[in-house]
């Protein structure tokens, strides 16, 4: 239209055809044709510009189309005679545009492929889609994050070529973009791309939005996903509210999937860092400058001074001091009232053998946990080590799992005061733990002869400087048989035999022969 209104402009100006086609971008011929057009319409000379309308110049153009059928040319009507043929390709499913051009040129069919994409989208309609722009949110709202593979780097301490992976993080509101390189994608390398995230940004946003990764979405779902309790307990630690995207949903997080593309093809691409601290290092710089200060495709303003100005005075405070990360486990509770949590053994309750607890173990602390509950804290051992609660032992063992000397002498003066004495005396050596069984005996003997009677041997026994166990125990089992002779003597009622006969009977003297 604007191009046709020109011409005609032009000629009512008194141009001639040919500097008509210099000055325009029409040639002198079809410069003809539109003037004989719109004077065959009424157009004067002498008339002016007011003539030129939109819809007197619409009429203009409709002249100058060329005649054809419904619209269409000659490469559209050839389709149409191929008809069937192209609907069993479309119904097929399998056959692209491109091959069913080279389908049809076998039989003399020659027709643009772009055309033939123009008559399948005529005949056979698909359903369109239509999107909404999700909108930005409130500055210092929302974070986006997603894990992005750039390539292949040196790894010094494996000594191989790895995969670099580049966890983005995309403000949702000013596009601002941090990036941090890793080797993996385990929760240690994403809690420190977070914490990164906040000391490079200066504060915490308000809400993320990450993808599926399984260190923080354990289990998928549209509605109420299940969340990695470690990554919660993080995510609580630091005030931000997770709100991961849904499988297979770009559009919940269109900001960051453009970023990562963006960081493939702007960072990575052509570059050759040395180690993964040099990449880190070009990678903030790269954020700061060139995704910075680039002029956005959207907003059309540098990312950079949006969040300075309006993000980063509404964003939370950022951590000062850095994140404990915790260990979760579920462990079993061994016959030795003993879990292993971090390659470290920690006692909990007797009642609980053969039973799961849950376990937290951070730098400094272990808390096990039995149906929601708490029930031991523990201090943190290194691997190969071992905390014990003596409360959590059978009372009748403690003393020898725990070599505790001083508590076996204490109830052994509690069972007497030569029996305590005694048992000084038995344990007193450079290795008293290795006759802790002998006093366990000791202490079977008072349970089975009663208290007084071992205290009165230990009491001969302390004399005499006896520290054997079995000679005590010898000794009382001998004055109970003397008293037992005592108390029951043999008596005179017995009834002796019908053909019994005397001892005397079975007598042999010397030289003698018994009967």
């Amino acid at each position: 239209m604007f191009e046709v209104r020109e011409v005609l402009r032009l000629w009512l100006d008194g141009c001639g055809y040919r500097e008509i086609g210099r000055l325009t971008s029409p040639d002198r011929k079809t410069v003809a044709r539109v003037v004989d057009a719109a004077v065959g319409l009424g157009l004067d000379r002498a008339g002016g510009v007011g003539q030129l309308t939109d819809e007197f110049v619409g009429v203009v153009i409709v002249l100058m189309r060329p005649e054809r059928p419904g619209q269409h040319g000659e490469s559209w009507a050839l389709i149409e005679g191929q008809h069937d043929r192209v609907a069993g390709w479309v119904s097929a499913g399998d056959v692209p545009a491109r091959r069913m051009c080279e389908l049809l040129v076998r039989s003399g069919v020659v027709v643009p492929e772009r055309t033939l994409n123009r008559y399948i989208a005529d005949k056979w309609p698909q359903p369109v889609r239509s999107t909404v722009r999700v909108a930005d949110g409130e500055p210092g709202g929302e974070l986006q994050v997603d894990f992005g593979e750039l390539g292949l780097m040196f790894d010094a301490e494996s000594g191989r070529r790895r995969k670099v992976w580049a966890l983005v993080f995309t403000a949702a509101y000013s596009r601002h973009t941090f990036v941090w390189l890793s080797f993996s994608q385990n929760m240690e390398t994403v809690i420190a791309g977070f914490e990164a995230c906040w000391e490079f940004f200066g504060g915490v946003f308000k809400v993320v939005i990450p993808d599926n990764m399984k260190t923080i979405v354990t289990s998928a779902d549209r509605l109420e996903p299940t969340l990695n309790e470690a990554f919660v307990e993080y995510a609580q630690s630091r005030g931000f509210v997770i709100d991961p995207a849904r499988v297979r949903s770009p559009q919940d997080k269109p900001r960051v999937e453009r970023t990562v593309q963006f960081v493939q093809s702007s960072f990575w691409a052509g570059e050759n860092f040395g180690c993964l601290a040099e990449g880190q290092a070009a990678a903030v710089l790269w954020c700061v400058g060139r995704a910075g200060m680039r002029d956005h495709g959207t907003t059309h303003l540098h990312p950079i001074e949006v969040f300075n100005t309006e993000e980063l005075p509404r964003l939370l405070p950022a951590p000062a001091e850095p994140y404990d990360l915790p260990v979760y486990s579920s462990p079993k509770v061994h016959p030795d009232h003993h879990v292993q949590i971090g390659k470290a053994l920690y006692s909990v309750p007797g009642h609980l053998i053969g039973c799961h607890v849950h376990a937290r173990a951070d730098a400094k602390l272990v808390k096990i946990f039995f149906d929601g509950q708490l029930i031991k804290c523990h201090p943190r051992k290194g691997p190969g080590g071992r905390s014990t609660d003596p409360a959590d032992l059978p009372s009748d063992k403690t003393d020898l799992a725990m070599r505790d000397i001083d508590s076996m002498i204490a109830k052994a003066h509690g069972r007497g005061a030569a029996v305590g004495v005694f048992v000084e005396t038995v344990l007193d050596g450079p290795l008293p733990w290795t006759r802790m069984r002998h006093v366990y005996s000791l202490f079977r003997a008072c349970d089975r002869f009663g208290d007084d009677r071992v205290d009165q041997a230990c009491v001969r026994a302390v004399d005499a400087e006896c520290r054997s166990v079995k000679i005590v125990i010898g000794m009382v089992e001998r004055a109970l048989e003397a008293e037992t002779a005592a108390v029951d003597p043999v008596p005179d009622n017995v009834i002796v035999g019908r053909f019994a006969r005397d001892a005397s009977h079975f007598a042999a003297g010397p030289g003698q022969v018994k009967p």
